[in-house]
């Protein structure tokens, strides 16, 4: 046995209870805390403690501070310079909470918890009260982050662009109104997703998609290969006027959904079949094809289906014109509706948010819990890089 281990278990042996060690743990961190504050002060002053002071500031005794970490509340010392100028870090003025907590609490409200949940669940697991208003307080602090990161820049190229809207409750002048979020993730050149923004805007409408568009282009982004939307009016062509060389295609599965809205019950199976036949050909010949077929068949019991499909065929179809690997990643927007599903799942507890920041916050720290495993590059990501150079070469190249 190392013997590291043989102290562990030595310190171990004195504590009979939970409380008896968890109290040890608390002045370890509260010696530590104290250790590293005095380490601030010698850095701000310029001179360690015991040494001649060598600017007009100087140490000017002690104040005392109740603190709270995710061991509990305990009161610590803190060493003060005679002009004030000191505000330390790890323990800021007027801050009663360590870094540690503040995110814990963060994760907390990321994960979809209120601040009245919150607030129990501290007070349960760490024995002291925390305010709602303070909750608030500490989780405002990310719409600095969100304006950072909503204003970084971004690759000068993404293979694919997939783009979906999630509507939200939100009060606005005394009424709760339906606003949308609109989403885009990024496919980069290393096969890394990548979530590009978030905006907020009323119901989705392509006249807001150019914003989040022109939006994307004033940050850098100068191409994109293939985009990958629902059906929404005017979507395409709001696309090519900002990126007129993208291969707009048509989410398949939205298009489904979207035919068999009207379909009765007991023609649902042989209608998807057929669909099938459509969006499941091996080329685009052949799916011409099986529409004709498809049309033949229903026609005269859902014109409008057929009527959608021919309508949106160059898009519906635009997945035909590549190899396979990338096919299964570009005729559905199933990437992006399932980073929604997780968004979702992590704000489903607010049924409206007081303010459009309340919703960008909860939406913002949900996605970043929601993209926290997006660090591999996609599932075969070599063979799918090669078809993009040898279709796409210069442009994928592009610096």
């Amino acid at each position: 046995m190392e013997p590291k281990d043989l102290l562990t278990d030595e310190i171990l042996k004195q504590f009979k209870t939970g409380k008896q060690l968890n109290d040890f743990l608390m002045q370890v961190q509260k010696r530590g805390i104290e250790k590293m504050l005095e380490g601030e002060l010698d850095d701000h002053l310029g001179y360690e403690k015991h040494e001649k002071a060598i600017a007009h500031n100087s140490r000017n005794g002690y104040g005392t501070k109740k603190v709270r970490t995710s061991l509990g509340e305990s009161e610590i010392v803190v060493p003060r310079d005679r002009d004030a100028s000191f505000n330390p870090m790890i323990v800021p003025k007027r801050g009663s909470m360590v870094e540690g907590l503040e995110n814990i609490i963060v994760s907390f409200y990321a994960k979809g918890m209120s601040n009245s949940d919150i607030e129990r669940q501290i007070r349960e697991l760490y024995n002291f009260d925390v305010s709602a208003s303070t909750i608030s307080r500490i989780t405002d602090k990310v719409i600095g982050d969100i304006v950072a990161w909503q204003n970084r820049p971004l690759e000068p190229v993404y293979l694919i662009v997939w783009m979906d809207g999630i509507v939200f409750k939100v009060r606005e002048n005394s009424k709760i109104i339906n606003k949308t979020i609109y989403i885009a993730v990024g496919l980069r050149r290393d096969g890394l997703k990548e979530v590009l923004g978030l905006w907020l805007g009323k119901n989705e409408s392509s006249a807001y998609w150019l914003s989040v568009l022109t939006d994307m282009k004033a940050r850098g982004l100068e191409d994109i290969l293939i985009t990958a939307t629902d059906n929404l009016n005017g979507f395409t062509d709001t696309i090519r006027n900002v990126f007129p060389l993208a291969t707009t295609q048509i989410c398949v599965v939205h298009q489904i959904r979207n035919t068999c809205r009207y379909v009765v019950w007991k023609d649902k199976k042989e209608f998807t079949i057929d669909l099938k036949l459509i969006y499941g050909a091996p080329t685009k010949n052949a799916a011409e094809a099986a529409l004709e077929d498809f049309a033949n068949k229903w026609n005269s019991k859902y014109s409008y289906a057929v009527r959608s499909w021919r309508e949106n065929w160059e898009e519906l179809t635009a997945f035909f014109e590549f190899p396979l690997e990338i096919r299964k990643i570009i005729y559905t927007t199933n990437l992006i509706e399932n980073l929604n599903g997780k968004i979702r799942k992590y704000t489903k507890n607010k049924l409206s948010f007081p303010s459009d920041d309340a919703v960008m916050k909860s939406a913002y720290l949900a996605t970043r819990e929601a993209t926290r495993k997006w660090t591999m590059p996609i599932q075969n990501w070599g063979v799918i890089l090669n078809q993009f150079l040898a279709i796409f070469e210069e442009r994928v190249r592009l610096n």
